[in-house]
């Protein structure tokens, strides 16, 4: 075997990491007569987001029936395979905060690969963390205490669960890696409903300034371009690169107006056809009306075409400084913001690992705990394609995402892997596979 394809640190240091930190959760089991601990229930969820089967763990039982073994044991490293009712059941009186620390665990496993973390690194050494709001379930009849509701038409009442996002982005690859998501829930002793954008100012309160040690630009949809969350996230030890709708900023275009910008202009070619990327900006324009108003810098990209259309405009604001040997960076990386659309939400959504699906919903925290082990499958998932060898040898063998998830869940159903290395080194056919049991 050659030293490219050995081994399976990364992978397995990121599994022991999580199953240590479900081994910790709190057993609310309260009497109840089950021969499971809390790291095989939690490990038990995982696996089915983490090979994208929601049949996974029924495939297991089987061969666990048949021949005292599955791939539960020596993949995830599962005594038992509980139920799913009971998996349910022991994960709903859990907090998702538990699970927080394997967030900055992968964070930390990147930092320690080659290459690693430096694929998200920009602007002098920044690491970009795109925030944003979405949901991943929504009915009009199951919810509990956690819920949002809003109206709709005739009167009727929908319940829905929504998250405020981070993820680590950068302009030039769609590599994207879920950080600790905060929920949008009720807030005790609040008479207004939980947003998106107090959701975002407790996520910087939390995390920030744990990420301030990496130099975090936080990106953000013009919903953020605020002072208050602005504030926030310098109170954090973070910067800032927040979409600016003119139509929201009436302040800042009075400053524009009249005023001979600065400009740069380049030419950018795209297969046979030329765009003239043109860039503006206008330093230290007040956030607001008022003495206490946050001073930042605005900018401007506008693409046209070698007919002189424009195809895209787009502004901004940030605490960074603007300069002409600068400014297109900035742009790119404002523009990365889209990323956690394209290449989180898309994704998650449509690309097997069904965000919006209803796991389960349970009575307290059980919706917010599966969402969580969702987004540490998908972080898992992308930790390996960047830093593990065997992983990344078996995807490139397969191809596209949904071919490589494909057969991974084909073959598990049907034969017992003793490891992960044995199971990767099939599919990338560097190794026979095993004989049935």
């Amino acid at each position: 075997m050659s030293d490219s394809m050995s081994g399976m640190r990364l992978l397995e240091t990121l599994l022991d990491s999580l199953r240590g930190c479900l081994a910790g959760f709190p057993d609310k089991r309260r009497g109840m007569n089950t021969t499971y601990d809390m790291a095989d229930i939690g490990m038990a969820a995982f696996s089915v987001f983490f090979i994208q089967s929601p049949s996974f763990l029924a495939h297991q039982r089987q061969l666990q029936e048949g021949h005292g073994q599955s791939n539960c044991a020596s993949l995830f490293g599962l005594s038992k395979i509980p139920s799913d009712n009971h998996i349910r059941d022991m994960l709903d009186p859990a907090s998702p905060t538990l699970l927080r620390p394997v967030f900055g665990d992968v964070v930390a496993q990147l930092q320690q690969t080659k290459g690693g973390l430096d694929l998200f690194r920009r602007l002098d050494d920044r690491v970009l963390i795109a925030l944003d709001g979405t949901e991943y379930h929504c009915s009009q009849k199951i919810h509990c205490r956690h819920c949002s509701t809003r109206m709709r038409g005739k009167g009727e009442r929908e319940y829905f669960h929504a998250m405020l996002t981070a993820t680590l982005v950068a302009p030039g690859h769609d590599k994207v890696v879920p950080l600790e998501p905060e929920f949008v829930t009720p807030q005790d002793g609040a008479e207004k409903q939980d947003c998106e954008n107090m959701a975002a100012k407790r996520w910087l309160a939390a995390h920030g300034p744990r990420y301030a040690a990496l130099n975090a630009v936080y990106l953000g949809d013009d919903l953020f371009s605020r002072q208050p969350l602005c504030q926030a996230v310098l109170d954090a030890g973070g910067s800032f690169i927040f979409v600016c709708k003119p139509s929201s900023h009436p302040l800042i275009q009075e400053y524009l107006t009249g005023i001979d910008l600065p400009m740069v202009e380049q030419t950018v070619k795209r297969g046979k056809q030329r765009f003239t990327h043109r860039y503006r900006w206008l330093q230290g324009v007040p956030l607001r009306d008022g003495a206490d108003a946050l001073h930042v810098n605005w900018f401007e990209i506008e693409i046209r075409n070698d007919r002189g259309e424009t195809t895209y405009r787009n502004s901004f604001i940030t605490d960074l400084a603007v300069r002409a040997d600068n400014v297109a960076d900035l742009a790119a990386c404002g523009r990365a913001r889209w990323k956690i659309e394209n290449e989180t939400f898309n994704v998650l959504k449509n690309n097997g690992y069904n965000l919006e699906h209803n796991f389960g919903h349970g009575k307290q925290n059980l919706a917010a705990i599966l969402v969580t082990l969702n987004l540490l499958a998908f972080a898992f998932h992308t930790a390996c394609d960047i830093g593990d060898d065997l992983w990344r040898v078996a995807r490139a063998k397969l191809g596209p995402r949904y071919n490589f998830f494909s057969k991974l869940a084909g073959i598990t159903a049907f034969l017992i892997f003793p490891s992960w290395e044995d199971l990767l080194l099939t599919l990338a056919f560097a190794k026979p596979p095993p004989r049935p049991p």
